[in-house]
């Protein structure tokens, strides 16, 4: 079963396995105590997606050499973001580990070389519980380099046959190390899209209509009255009268209209745009986590479970 790096199985591993607490770059401790011996690179799943190794790079402990921890062979931290190796219990033990390379192939021949180098120091454990982390990821990448195989131990040679499940101590993690349990629940999440939902184009244009306009003119003309002077019937030489050189001389004027067409202001416009506020209802269905606590009690005598 080949196995592949846990970013390139599934890009989101953070939300599927490890509940958003990147297990990448968390200092690794060996055994129970504050010796730091390196810390995680990375972690490779099988092709079911279930944890199988951390990838510990043990840098200056020994100097740029990755190795694999399989993982029930430590103890996650996540408060204190730490990784206790109980399975890493010494340097010469590193040391024995085969070199883990990106790119490798990691298949039957090399995992046996690293279980070769654990089942010597793995401690019998106690009845284990299956925590191995299930992932779901639509891609999975192949890798290039294979690593040429060394000599295995008989006993475990079936690589035909061979499933992790057969060694739990290296495998599953045991329920005291591992006793967190989130629970959770979906909200609505909303997600505005701002879309186009129209145009508005603002010009102008000339429209013509037809206007009166009145304009006051003067015109003048000649008014000719006829009165009765009080020296009428009095006597006049001859001299004065009846001379037809004498006249009146008057000039007579008018106005007359001239139109002309133009331009004024007649109002200025401003064009602006203002966002409205309204409120969109959304509604579904969500879920929620709650613990479901299943008590039984044991009978000494015949051995009988009694669920309470």
């Amino acid at each position: 079963m080949l196995l592949y790096k846990i970013e390139d199985f599934n890009p989101n591993y953070r939300q599927a396995a490890f509940e958003d607490d990147d297990i990448k770059g968390l200092d690794v401790y060996g055994g129970s105590t504050d010796d730091k011996i390196g810390t995680i690179d990375t972690v490779l799943v099988d092709e079911t997606g279930r944890c199988r190794y951390f990838v510990v790079e043990t840098g200056s402990w020994i100097f740029d050499k990755k190795v694999l921890l399989p993982i029930a062979l430590c103890h996650i931290d996540f408060n204190g973001r730490r990784v206790y190796a109980t399975g890493l219990r010494s340097k010469n033990q590193v040391e024995k580990l085969p070199r883990y390379e990106h790119g490798m192939a990691v298949d039957y021949d090399y995992e046996e070389q690293v279980r070769g180098i654990y089942r010597t120091s793995t401690v019998e454990a106690s009845v284990p519980v299956e925590a191995s982390l299930p992932l779901e990821a639509p891609v999975r990448v192949s890798t290039t380099h294979s690593v040429s195989p060394q000599a295995t131990n008989p006993a475990y040679d079936d690589r035909d046959t061979y499933t992790y499940e057969r060694e739990p101590q290296l495998y599953q993690m045991n329920e005291q190390d591992h006793q967190k349990l989130k629970l959770y629940e979906e909200r609505l999440v909303a997600d505005k899209t701002r879309r186009k939902t129209g145009e508005v184009i603002i010009g102008k244009q000339v429209e013509t209509e037809r206007v009166k306009l009145e304009v006051p003119v003067e015109k003048e003309r000649i008014v000719i009255e006829h009165t009765t002077p009080e020296s009428a019937g009095s006597l006049v030489t001859p001299d004065t009268a009846f001379k037809q050189e004498e006249m009146a001389h008057f000039e007579i004027y008018e106005e007359s209209v001239d139109i002309q067409k133009q331009a004024f202001v007649r109002e200025e416009v401003q064009v602006r745009k203002e966002v409205e506020q309204d409120t969109v209802e959304a509604r579904d269905t969500v879920r929620r986590e709650e613990l479901d606590v299943k008590k039984t009690e044991w009978d000494s005598e015949d051995k009988k479970s009694n669920p309470l």
